[in-house]
Formats: C-alpha cells, structure tokens, sequence
C-alpha cells in the first residue's frame, strides 16, 4: 500500500456503490480525496446542456453528502482538467489518480492526453471500465466488424462472460491529512438564474440513493408489465432510469443483476434487459463512428434534401404543432425534462418526416432540455427516426401521429395531461381535435401541416435523394 493519498476523479461516476476506481484507490492507498472538474469547454461542441446541468448540481450536492457522512469531502475545481489534477496531486502529495473510462470521442482524446501528460510528471493514472457492461471494442460481428443490427449484438453480448457481480459502497472513506482547496457547488453557476426547474424538482430525486429507490420500485411493480406497457405514456411502464444512468448515479451492472434476480422468476424481466442492451448499442456505436453525432451513418443521407423552417422548428420545439400526441411530448420534456420513449419516436419523427427539418436540429433541441441527455443514446435515436443510422427504422416508414396517439394513449390521460386546452375534447376527437367542434378546442392551434400531404412530400423527398 502506498503511503501517498491517491486522487479519485469522479465524472460521469457519481456514485459510491459498484465504482471500480473509488474501490481500487481504497484498496491501495491509505487515504482518498474524491475530485469533480467542471470543465465544459474540453466537451465542446457537447458540453451539457443546461437541463444536464441543473441535475448535475443535485447529483454534485448527493454526492458531498455521501461522503460526508463517510467522514471525507467532495472537492471541487474548475479545469482545465490537467492542470486541476497537478494542482490537487501538488497540494496534497498524492502520486496516482483513478477515474472510472468515458467513451465520448472528446473524452477519450482527453484521457489519452492526460495519461500521457500525468506520465511525463511521475504521476499515476489508473482508469476503469464502469459506466457500460461491455468495453467498446469486445463486441463484434461474425466479420471481426463493428455490429450495425442490434439483433446480433444482444446476441453476441449474451454470448459474453456475465458481467461482474456489483460491488457495495465502502463502510468508510480514510482522509487524507490535508484537505485540498476546494470551491463549493453552488459557484459552478450549474442551476438557472431564471428557476425553470420547479416541474424538475417535483419529478426528480438526482443522487444515487434517487436511483435505488427507482430502481427497487421498478422492481416491485412495474418490470414485470414492462413489456405489455412500455408504449403507453398514459401510465408508469418504464423505469425512468436513464438520467440515473448517464450521470452514474447507479451502474448497468447494478441494474442487469438486479434484473435477473426478478427474471429468475419472471421471465418479463428480458424485455427491459434488451432496453439496456440498447444503451450498450448506442456507446458501441459512437465508439466505432465518432462523427455520427453530426453526420449520418448512411452517407447517401448527406444528399438527403432539408428543408429550412424556423417557423416549424419553434412550433415543435414550443408544442404548438397542433398534433396533440407530439405537443403533450413536447411539453412533458420543457416541464420535467424527460419524455417518454414512444412519444420520443413519434416527435422526432414528425420533425424530420412530417416537417424535412434536419435530425441534427432535433437531436440539439433534446440535447439542451433533457435531463438524461447522453450522446450515444441521442444521436442513436434521431439516426434511428431519421432512416440514417444503424438498424434504424426505414425513413418511409412515417408515424401518423393520430393513430400513434389512438393506440398509445386511447383514452387521452397523457394529452390532457400535458395539453389542457383539450381538457374538454370526448376521446374520439382528442387526437384529432380539429374535427371536433370548435369551442371544444378553440385555443389549440389547428395543425401546422397536413398528415396526407406531408407523407407525400417526405416520399419525394427520399425519392430525390436516391436519384441524386
């Protein structure tokens, strides 16, 4: 055991439980200081979004509480991220840092960078796998390829060693005998100065004891409908773990063997286990194609012909499209900061197919307003809806967002959840309230384009770019 304080660098790791870097510092060194850069500018042009933000902060402040009660601290600095690392390794004697990997193409340009730099000053750098089952790489065709059809990789992942059993949370964190200097949360300016974030507060509980509480209700009493409920808006069939998951709060490894333990006996569990795998997908994905963010996987779809509407584009963004499914899922995400996976597809698609407004407009959009933003996942599900990614649905397959919210939502609970003004509207008109009578409706705005005509318009627009 070495006699120097180790550095444990938290990122997208904010939890106790299952950390593998947190779990290796303890074990080689006789004290931790547990560190968080802000450094948003070394993320750019992906730096959180200011929904991520406001989540980080709680997630910051559970955090520093954990380790309080641990009897050590959360210190905090802003980056550079070198150079906040020298001045933490300097202030404190500490000769080895441990972070647990981030698999965004900038983070891990920065990591190779930091590895190479911290060598060069005689200071350790240790990194773990422990935001992902699988490390990005291990997983590959039956060519020795990067899969591109989920189908086969939920196989090959299944084919797999299982992934480690998780680990507990440590007992207790040994301090070193000098704190560093630290800057409390709150000056990191993460929160809003105007408070939009009542309705996030009321949804959310950010920190990983948020997360297990989610997690185990999940468990109780939703995983086992999980299948037979995850499209309806209307009621609780989904987990809502995702922005647990991308700040870390809780680890897939947590969540896989917590969900076979119920699938051992109920074999519904399969379904939501598929969900995760998709989640792998999409960081493998990234991994292997670092510009999909802004470009389509599929080149051909560079020739695709956009359109320019910013009229069009404030109106989705705003809720105002006059399709009740998509503008309850557009105000759902402004008010919580969080939709529902299916109304996801159905709004995406209608900005890109209904509309011809680019996927890379929408994926921004998400990017800044939801909490679980996360950048494989983003960019798999606007690719996806926008015909030009891996295994994604064709782009003539275009949703009718009528029949889309008759079968997800028949009754019309979620519409009128999230749209008041169709409080009125019977359910035989509430998804299509511009043939309702008028007082019915009369301050919802009359759709800004026409389903028929749209789908014919969208149709042309594929044509033109195979021609092209």
């Amino acid at each position: 055991m070495g006699a120097a304080p180790a550095i444990v660098w938290f990122r997208r790791g904010l939890r106790l439980a299952d950390n593998e870097a947190l779990q290796r510092a303890l074990a080689g060194h006789p004290a931790v200081i547990p560190l968080f850069i802000w450094s948003p500018e070394e993320e750019v042009p992906w730096s959180p979004g200011s929904a991520s933000r406001w989540w980080l902060h709680q997630s910051l402040a559970a955090l520093e509480a954990s380790l309080a009660r641990l009897g050590s601290k959360l210190i905090v600095r802003r980056g550079p991220s070198e150079e906040a690392l020298r001045g933490v390794a300097a202030e404190s004697g500490a000769q080895a840092i441990y972070w647990n990997r981030c698999y965004e193409p900038a983070a891990i340009t920065r990591d190779r960078e930091l590895e190479l730099g911290l060598g060069e000053s005689r200071i350790e750098a240790h990194s773990y796998p422990g935001n992902l089952l699988f490390e990005p790489g291990t997983i590959r065709n039956n060519s020795g390829k990067p899969s591109q059809v989920f189908t086969a990789f939920w196989r090959a992942c299944l084919a797999m060693p299982a992934p480690a059993t998780p680990k507990a949370a440590p007992e207790n964190m040994p301090a070193p005998a000098k704190w560093p200097e630290s800057i409390a949360i709150c000056e990191l300016g993460l929160e809003p100065r105007i408070d939009w974030a009542a309705g996030f507060r009321e949804t959310w509980q950010p920190g990983e004891a948020g997360a297990a509480r989610r997690l185990q209700a999940f468990l109780d009493g939703g995983v086992g409908e999980y299948f037979s409920l995850r499209d309806r808006p209307d009621l609780s069939g989904t987990s809502r773990l995702s922005p647990h998951l991308h700040f870390g709060e809780i680890s897939p490894r947590q969540i896989w063997h917590a969900a076979q333990r119920v699938g051992n006996e109920n074999p519904a569990a399969e379904p939501y286990l598929r969900q995760i795998v998709w989640r792998e997908f999409a960081h493998h994905l990234l991994f292997h194609f670092p510009a999909t963010p802004r470009e389509p996987l599929r080149p051909e779809f560079r020739a695709f012909p956009w359109r320019l509407d910013a009229r069009g584009l404030k109106a989705w963004s705003k809720g105002r499209t006059g399709y009740p499914l998509v503008d309850a899922g557009m105000r759902e995400l402004w008010h919580t900061g969080w939709m529902h996976n299916r109304v996801r597809m159905v709004a995406a698609s209608f900005l890109v197919k209904h509309l011809l407004i680019p996927w890379q407009e929408g994926a921004g959009w998400f990017w800044d307003t939801l909490v679980d933003a996360d950048l494989a996942n983003n960019t798999l599900g606007w690719q996806w809806c926008g015909g030009c990614g891996a295994d994604a649905a064709p782009y003539f397959r275009i949703f009718n967002p009528v029949l889309q919210g008759e079968k997800f939502d028949p009754n019309g609970e979620y519409v009128r959840r999230w749209v008041p003004e169709l409080e009125r509207v019977p359910n035989a008109w509430v998804h299509k309230p511009w043939e309702a009578p008028r007082d019915l409706a009369k301050n919802y705005p009359p759709p800004i384009v026409d389903h028929d005509a749209a789908r014919a318009r969208a149709l042309a627009a594929l044509a033109g770019m195979k021609r092209r």
